[in-house]
């Protein structure tokens, strides 16, 4: 038996304490929201207090996410120090799918789609569409979207013309941005973030897929700055569903590529369709937001698919918050199940980032099981994240 606290993700923040002979029942915390606000990290701090006294003030392991500046970070190494055990890092990606897992008591190897907005990949660099194979305290990437520059850094999540301005600087057409996005953002901005690209300034790469969704609303003229969360993801899956409720859409095979090194690439979506539609019609647009959320589906499944072939393995697990999106969600799990694979979506469990505690202690008492020592996780901490002040 083991006692492990978890101490969740930085967005939607939420602890959970599981105990590993009961863990159908772990004990969850609030939702914190957002560790940026120093209310959230005053009310986790307190949560974790209220856990550790419901576990008798006796734990065997702290999780936590390889981002080393995360206030959770800091959290679980002091909870460490002062507990005298074992404090284990767990990649973002892997705990989403490693909370699918926990949910349903899984215990045999699965591959896993973790499609999000950005969690610390074990190379130092922002992932969020991934294709993992998973065992346990083990997972290796073998897969993922192309990456997207991120110009500006975090700011290029809340307006998604930058990501508009990415896409196009992906599919060499980068001295067209100035010219695009003018009329949309003003001269300067455009020609600066121009500047940007051309140059390499501030611009992190990201797999995330919730990245793509904004270039694709940026491109499509659906949002230019977000004033909350995933709007431009809604505003992209609003217009797919009204054009989806009256269509039918033949996916084509050409609109995406798969390189040997397994990134999944959608620039021929960008070039046969989003990039040059007009935006001014509604029906146009309406399609091309249908086109990218099923081509986007068909590519990750098909790469997956031939992924379940090559591991011998029958189980997709499926977690990120892209998954509350039901087109890209319904279509995944049906080319998944046509295909004889087993998809596992979340269940009661947030598909999201509130969720994700109980996959970081799930793989924490994996961890605990195999009998590495906090030398070796430290170890594989710090090689994990050696990169990641320029990642994110």
């Amino acid at each position: 038996m083991a006692r492990i606290l978890a101490c969740g993700a930085f967005l939607k923040n939420a602890a959970c304490l599981l105990d590993t002979q009961a863990p159908d029942t772990p004990l969850w915390s609030a939702v914190h929201g957002d560790l940026s606000d120093p209310a959230a990290c005053v009310t986790l701090e307190q949560s974790v207090q209220s856990l550790l006294a419901q576990a008798g003030d006796r734990i065997d392991a702290v999780a936590h996410d390889l981002h080393p500046d995360f206030f959770s970070t800091h959290l679980a190494l002091r909870l460490v120090q002062e507990h005298h055990v074992p404090a284990v890092a767990v990649q973002h990606h892997h705990a989403h799918i490693a909370a699918i897992l926990a949910e349903r008591g899984w215990t045999q190897p699965v591959l896993g789609l973790a499609l999000d907005g950005v969690g610390l990949g074990t190379d130092g660099t922002a992932w969020g569409g991934e294709v993992l194979r998973v065992d346990g305290a083990h997972f290796e990437r073998v897969g993922h979207l192309l990456p997207l520059a991120l110009p500006g850094g975090d700011v290029a999540a809340r307006e998604p013309w930058r990501m508009a301005a990415a896409a196009l600087q992906a599919c060499g057409l980068t001295a067209q941005i100035e010219h695009r996005l003018s009329p949309v953002v003003g001269a300067q901005a455009a020609r600066t973030l121009q500047t940007m690209l051309q140059r390499g300034l501030n611009c992190p790469q990201t797999t995330a897929a919730g990245r793509w969704f904004d270039a694709a609303a940026g491109l499509l003229g659906l949002s230019v700055r977000q004033e909350f969360e995933a709007q431009a993801a809604i505003a992209l899956e609003q217009a797919a569903a009204r054009y989806l409720q009256a269509h039918t859409l033949q996916v084509r095979a050409s609109d995406w590529a798969v390189t040997p090194s397994g990134q999944i690439d959608l620039r021929p979506l960008l070039l046969s369709t989003l990039i040059d539609v007009d935006i001014t019609n509604p029906a146009a647009v309406d399609e091309a937001a249908a086109r990218f959320h099923l081509t986007l589906a068909d590519a990750l499944c098909a790469h997956t698919i031939a992924q379940a072939q090559i591991h011998q393995l029958r189980d997709v697990a499926l977690g990120g918050g892209c998954f509350f999106n039901r087109i890209l969600t319904q279509r995944i799990v049906a080319q998944l199940s046509h295909a004889s694979l087993n998809a596992l979506p979340a269940q009661k469990l947030s598909c999201g980032d509130a969720g994700l505690a109980l996959g970081q202690a799930w793989v924490a008492g994996h961890v605990l099981v195999m009998g590495l020592g906090t030398e070796q996780q430290e170890n594989m901490a710090v090689e994990h994240v050696k990169y990641a002040q320029t990642a994110i």
